[in-house]
C-alpha cells in the first residue's frame, strides 16, 4: 500500500515527485507480487536488482560520470522512503544505494569509481558492507579481521556477520585490521570482489531472523583471501575507522527513513481498518479509545517526519553531526517500534497474524533499534556532545 506523500517536505521539488511516482510504481507492480515467495526463498531476486537499474533508480546521487543519477541524498532518501511505505521489504537498497556507493564516491580513486560504480547503478553488481563481527558489533575497534600485507596485495582472515545482502553480494566493503597495534587508527577499509565465490572466501547460512525474511543477511568467512593492493579504499592504510564515522551519520539517517515511512504506513493501514471494522455495533474508529490511540499515533509521526525532513535537508548541505544524527536513529526507531505495536492493538486478534501487513511489520521494527549502532550506543554518542 503506497499513496502520494501526503506531506511533502519543504526539499522536495517536481523531479522528486517524479522519482516517487516512477518508484511507487516499480515496487507496487513488478516486486510486491512476488513477495511470499521472495520471503520464503529468504532472499531477493537479481532480476529485481537489474530491473531498477534499468529504471535508474539504482545510484541516484552517483555523479551521472559513472553511470548514475547525478543527484543528492535527498533523492535516495524519495526511494527509500517509497520502498519502505509500500512494504517492500527485500531488496537492500538501503545499504547498495544508501551506504555502498556513498563510500565509493567519497573515498574512491577515479579507478576505482569507474570499475565499480558503473555495475551497482545498473544492478549487475550487488552491494554490501562488513563490519559486525560475531564477537562484536557496535565496538568497531574490537574487530578481529586482519588484512595483511603480502607482496603487492593483502591476505584477509577473519568472520563477520549479520551482513544485510551478504547472500547475493558481488561487491563487498570491508572493515579489517592492517595494524593490530594502533587499534581504531590500524582500521583499513578494503573492497573485495566476492562474485564467484573467489578461493579464500566463503558465504555461510542466511541467518534466519524473527522479521525481514525476504533480505538476505548472511555470514561471512575470510581464510586468506587474496585482495589486491589497488582495492585500499583511500590513498593510505589506517583510514578506515575515520570514514565509517563520517559515514555513519548517513547509514543512521537512512534507518531513520524507513522508520518514519513505516509509521506512516502503519497509521494508513489502521485508519483504513478501523473505518471498517465494527465491534459493538459501530466501526472502530467511533470508539473513544481507538480515536486517542489513533491520534497520539498520528502526532507522534507527524512530529518524526517534521523532524527526519530536517535532517535530510541539513545531510543534503552537508551539516548533519553525529549527536543529530544519533537522535534521528534512536528517537525515529523507538516511534517507528511505539506506533506500530499500538496500530497492531487495534486489529486485534488480526493483528497477530501474518495475513494482515500489520504483523509483520511489527518483527520487521525491531531490528531498527539495533542495527546502524545500537540505540542504547546511540544515547552514548548523543550524551558526549552535550
Amino acid at each position: 500500500m503506497s499513496t502520494p506523500d501526503p506531506h511533502p517536505p519543504p526539499w522536495r521539488r517536481p523531479e522528486h515527485d517524479d522519482l516517487a511516482e516512477l518508484a511507487r510504481a516499480f515496487f507496487t507492480a513488478e516486486v510486491l507480487p512476488h513477495t511470499e515467495r521472495l520471503l520464503a526463498q529468504g532472499h531477493p531476486d537479481r532480476a529485481h536488482y537489474r530491473r531498477a537499474g534499468e529504471l535508474g533508480l539504482l545510484g541516484l546521487s552517483v555523479p551521472e560520470a559513472y553511470g548514475g543519477g547525478g543527484g543528492d541524498f535527498t533523492h535516495e532518501a524519495v526511494l527509500l522512503h517509497e520502498q519502505a511505505r509500500c512494504g517492500e521489504s527485500t531488496l537492500g537498497l538501503a545499504v547498495h544505494s544508501g551506504i555502498v556507493t556513498g563510500y565509493l564516491v567519497a573515498y574512491g580513486s577515479d579507478e576505482q569509481k569507474r570499475r565499480w560504480l558503473p555495475g551497482l547503478c545498473t544492478g549487475e553488481l550487488v552491494g554490501a558492507i562488513a563490519m559486525t563481527e560475531p564477537d562484536g558489533g557496535s565496538d568497531l575497534q574490537a574487530m578481529r579481521t586482519r588484512a595483511v600485507r603480502d607482496g603487492d596485495g593483502y591476505r584477509v582472515t577473519g568472520a563477520k556477520t549479520f551482513i544485510s545482502n551478504g547472500g547475493l553480494a558481488d561487491l563487498v566493503l570491508l572493515a579489517a585490521k592492517t595494524d593490530p597495534a594502533q587499534g581504531a587508527a590500524g582500521i583499513s577499509l578494503l573492497v573485495c570482489e566476492v562474485g564467484g565465490d573467489p578461493d579464500g572466501f566463503r558465504r555461510g547460512r542466511l541467518l534466519s531472523k524473527i522479521g525481514l525474511h525476504g533480505n538476505d543477511t548472511a555470514e561471512l568467512f575470510f581464510d586468506d583471501l587474496r585482495v589486491p593492493a589497488g582495492r585500499l579504499l583511500g590513498d593510505a592504510e589506517g583510514l578506515g575507522f575515520g570514514q565509517m564515522m563520517r559515514q555513519l551519520p548517513q547509514e543512521r539517517l537512512v534507518i531513520g527513513i524507513g522508520a518514519v515511512a513505516a509509521m506512516e504506513r502503519a497509521m494508513a493501514l489502521t485508519t483504513a481498518y478501523v473505518k471498517e471494522r465494527t465491534a459493538f455495533g459501530k466501526p472502530l474508529i467511533a470508539h473513544q479509545n481507538t480515536r486517542m490511540v489513533l491520534a497520539e499515533c498520528a502526532t507522534r509521526t507527524r512530529v518524526a517526519r517534521v523532524f527526519l525532513d530536517d535532517c535530510v535537508a541539513r545531510h543534503a548541505r552537508g551539516g548533519l553531526d553525529v549527536a543529530t544524527a544519533a537522535m534521528a536513529k534512536s528517537w525515529l526507531t523507538e516511534g517507528q517500534c511505539e506506533v506500530v505495536d499500538r496500530c497492531l492493538q487495534l486489529f486485534g486478534g488480526y493483528g497477530y497474524t501474518t495475513e494482515y501487513p500489520i504483523a509483520r511489520m511489527y518483527a520487521d521494527a525491531r531490528a531498527q533499534k539495533i542495527y546502524g549502532g545500537t540505540n542504547e550506543i546511540m544515547k552514548e554518542l548523543i550524551a558526549r556532545a552535550l
